[in-house]
């Protein structure tokens, strides 16, 4: 599997971990996701997480290590640092998973609102 295929199936893994985390609204959609759905919902066809521009993951060029980017929306009624250190951790379970590798040090989870 080369870098691209890896760093999908990763991506793919972080957005299941994250959404399935009590607390997570949603990922911050990205302009291509908001347009990706209403296409999709003109068609009638169900939308997929996959590719979101919620979950960033890149190859650290000074260690290779991955570099994951978690942005969401929490629901209103749990503190938000609880709900991070989850997401957090949900995250970082599913690259070991996948790649074996630890991401502690180049993964990063940013609360962009509330609802």
């Amino acid at each position: 599997m080369n870098e691209s295929d890896v760093s999908r199936v990763l991506a793919d893994a972080v957005i299941e971990a994250v959404l399935d985390t009590p607390g997570v609204a949603f990922l911050r959609p990205g302009l291509v996701d908001l347009l990706r759905s209403s296409a999709l919902l003109r068609r009638g066809l169900p939308s997929t997480p996959a590719g979101s521009a919620g979950v960033q993951v890149r190859r650290r060029k000074d260690t290779q290590d991955w570099g994951v980017e978690v942005f969401v929306v929490l629901h209103r009624g749990r503190r938000a640092l609880d709900v991070t250190r989850e997401v957090r951790s949900a995250a970082a379970q599913a690259v070991e998973r996948v790649t074996g590798e630890q991401a502690a040090p180049g993964l990063a989870v940013t609360v962009t609102g509330l609802v």
